[in-house]
């Protein structure tokens, strides 16, 4: 007998139950809940335990006594076998197991440490990275010039009553919410502070010229507050970066550029507002003849894929401390926007839509010419040789890279059978390959680009 479900986010089957499962009890809680079934095996099939009415009372007491929660253990019987159903809620506060902390992560149990570590516990207290008080740090250390940027593009944008753009440094911080008590939080050293790079590592824009992917021709680093960095850049990819076709109109010269500026520009703003700062990684520009690359550290939203971003979604700012005085300044013009606005753009610009894809953060691939476009991720060619569920099962991987073979088949509505024949040949064509084990490996994709 079988259960009718696989192992996902929110189930997990063990074989019998040990002392250390108790972790995945605390991942559940962590994340989003869940079920944990013992005397069933990994291909779902109920093979039963012996000792199930004894684990019944010991099972709530371990995990009362070390976790400090409650579950609910139910006993299931199917065709004579007994097994076990303990079901974990999800939890408003942290949980540790023995001093460590572990979240459900796609269909495998993981520890949490660093940064991805500090972003749990501050999301269990209701903030977010942006939203910490900063010690050391105060209004001398604020920067008049980056104020007076500031005033000077809310004041045009009028989304911010003028009489407080009057106030002094001070006081303009208290209204940006940029303050908690005695202390400025860390979007203040990064909007506002003299040497924002002091207080956060990597919090710059890299730009490359590139004739190959070894071959870097030259480079520019960009430093300073963030709405520097936005208007820097912008200068510098259309003046120096990227060639302008000349043509002319009667006798006025016209520039056009390979990419619509409207597009890039919200593909910068949006990676500035939702970068991962705590990754102390710097946005990449990569610029070659043919097309333009643009990397930003971050993580989507829990449950979100590259399609919700293309959709029409609810705004959930990375750092929404940072993002509001871009939206006072006029950098942001509307929420949960920012994809739709992009495609618009480029639609209108030359017809051709910038690529999408997540691999440790956001890629967006801009291509100036349609030979070098590749929809929906694969080469033209490519693509013509693959069946829908193929280019789909790609598709999931680039988004997900270490995404199970049960996770593919639950968002394709197939077998996990089906899917194993589909990677089989894909293999066999060297278009994908795994790397490392079954669980805490990751696919790479491999086609020729």
């Amino acid at each position: 007998m079988k259960l009718q479900i696989n192992e996902s986010q929110n189930i997990e089957f063990k074989q019998s139950w040990k002392d250390e499962y108790i972790k995945w009890i605390t991942a559940f809680g962590n994340s989003d809940g869940g079920k944990l079934y013992i005397g069933v095996d990994d291909n779902s099939n109920i093979i039963g335990i012996d000792n199930a009415k004894k684990l019944l009372e010991d099972i709530p007491n371990k995990v009362r006594d070390i976790l400090g929660i409650m579950v609910d253990v139910n006993l299931q019987i199917s065709e004579d076998k007994e097994y076990l159903e303990i079901v974990t809620d999800k939890y408003p506060y942290p949980i540790s197991y023995k001093g460590s902390y572990y979240y459900r992560s796609g269909s495998s149990t993981q520890e949490l440490k660093g940064a991805a570590l500090d972003k749990f516990l501050l999301s269990r207290q209701g903030k977010k990275w942006d939203g910490v008080p900063v010690p050391y740090f105060g209004i001398d250390d604020l920067d008049p010039f980056a104020f007076k940027l500031f005033r000077e593009k809310a004041s045009k944008k009028k989304r911010i009553d003028a009489e407080f753009l009057k106030e002094n440094d001070e006081v303009l911080v208290d209204k940006l919410h940029l303050k908690e008590g005695d202390y400025l939080k860390r979007a203040a050293t990064l909007l506002f502070a003299k040497d924002p790079q002091k207080y956060v590592t990597g919090s710059t824009i890299k730009i490359g010229y590139f004739k190959s992917n070894s071959d870097l021709v030259y480079q520019d680093i960009i430093e300073g507050n963030l709405f520097e960095q936005v208007d820097k850049t912008m200068e510098l990819i259309f003046t120096k970066y990227l060639k302008a076709l000349i043509s002319y109109e009667g006798v006025q010269r016209v520039e056009s550029f390979p990419i619509s500026e409207l597009a890039f520009r919200e593909v910068l703003i949006n990676a500035v507002v939702h970068k991962d700062y705590s990754s102390q990684q710097t946005i990449q520009i990569s610029v070659y003849d043919d097309k333009l690359l643009m990397w930003n550290a971050g993580d989507l939203p829990p449950h979100w894929t590259i399609n919700t971003l293309m959709q029409k979604h609810n705004s959930e700012p990375h750092n929404p401390t940072i993002a509001y005085p871009f939206f006072l300044a006029g950098y942001i013009e509307s929420w949960g926007r920012g994809i739709e606005k992009i495609v618009e753009e480029s639609q209108k610009f030359n017809g051709l839509i910038p690529q999408f894809r997540w691999l440790n953060g956001l890629w967006v691939e801009f291509y100036f010419n349609q030979e070098k476009g590749l929809p929906n991720g694969l080469g033209e060619k490519l693509g013509e040789k693959l069946g829908e569920t193929q280019q789909n099962i790609i598709n999931l991987m680039q988004i997900n890279p270490k995404i199970a073979i049960t996770a593919l088949a639950l968002e394709l509505g197939i077998s996990t059978t089906a899917v194993e024949k589909h990677i089989k040949k894909l293999k066999e064509q060297n278009i994908i390959k795994r790397i490392g084990a079954a669980k805490g490996g990751y696919w790479v994709i491999i086609a020729e680009r």
